[in-house]
């Protein structure tokens, strides 16, 4: 059935994504989107759907019910999720990536993206949505704000009073806990946490995974009516990112 499909997009370094299907449990549901000439250079250990847009034609089956969920895998970013802003009807898109720290902590984060959650609003809608699928994953029901610095340190400096006001009031607006700086705490204690803007979220993401022997899954779009998961270019596989897919499908179904 259509709604048993995992879709993923294969564009550069298909050796990649060709390893990463054969590590999750269920190859036989995955349909790979990639050009025709890898098609052919590649033998894929999956159902395979040739086209000159693999993005669009990605965007468009999940748009359309031909599969139940997305990996963008290799596909590139700026036509992709343009396709997807399309479909789907948004200005903008929402993500959330499930991070797993060194230790095995799993959280949500967001904003990642660099031009995402620079606004209060924006902030209150990632937690709105994010919230759901936290605790839909079996992670902590508690959100945490993060800000640049703590309430002691106001006057040091305006950039610093402002994170911290922004904080104070979107823990206000969405009943969230503001941590202050104190990241740390808020791993130990949250499901979802939200940084102070994008460029931080990013800075965070980028220090896990390659500082702090963390570990992605890939970033759910919150903000659209399909399941889509998002990843970066810098990921080392995806069989992470297709099972938070088909982990986010079962439920659906179920």
């Amino acid at each position: 059935m259509p709604q048993d499909l995992i879709g993923i997009g294969v564009s550069s370094d298909p050796e990649r994504v060709i390893r990463s299907i054969i590590n999750c449990n269920f190859s036989d549901r995955v349909v790979c989107y990639t050009d025709p000439d890898i098609a052919i250079q590649f033998s894929f250990p999956c159902l395979v759907r040739t086209t000159d847009q693999p993005g669009e034609k990605l965007v468009s089956d999940l748009e359309t019910g031909q599969i139940s969920a997305a990996v963008r895998g290799t596909l590139p970013a700026t036509q992709t999720l343009s396709a997807l802003k399309l479909a789907y009807g948004v200005r903008e898109l929402e993500r959330i990536v499930l991070l797993e720290s060194a230790q095995g902590k799993q959280f949500f984060l967001a904003p990642v993206g660099i031009d995402e959650g620079w606004t209060v609003s924006q902030k209150i809608s990632l937690i709105k949505r994010g919230n759901k699928i936290a605790i839909g994953a079996g992670l902590s029901e508690k959100v945490g704000v993060l800000s640049g610095g703590r309430l002691g340190d106001a006057g040091r400096h305006p950039a610093v009073d402002r994170s911290m006001a922004d904080a104070e009031l979107v823990s206000r607006l969405t009943g969230a806990m503001h941590y202050e700086i104190l990241i740390e705490d808020a791993i130990a204690e949250c499901g979802l946490i939200i940084a102070p803007d994008g460029i931080t979220g990013n800075l965070i993401f980028r220090t896990l995974l390659f500082a702090g022997n963390g570990v992605s899954h890939g970033a759910p779009v919150v903000n659209i009516g399909g399941i889509f998961v998002d990843t970066s270019r810098v990921n080392p596989d995806y069989s992470n990112a297709l099972n938070l897919a088909a982990s986010m499908n079962y439920k659906q179904f179920s």
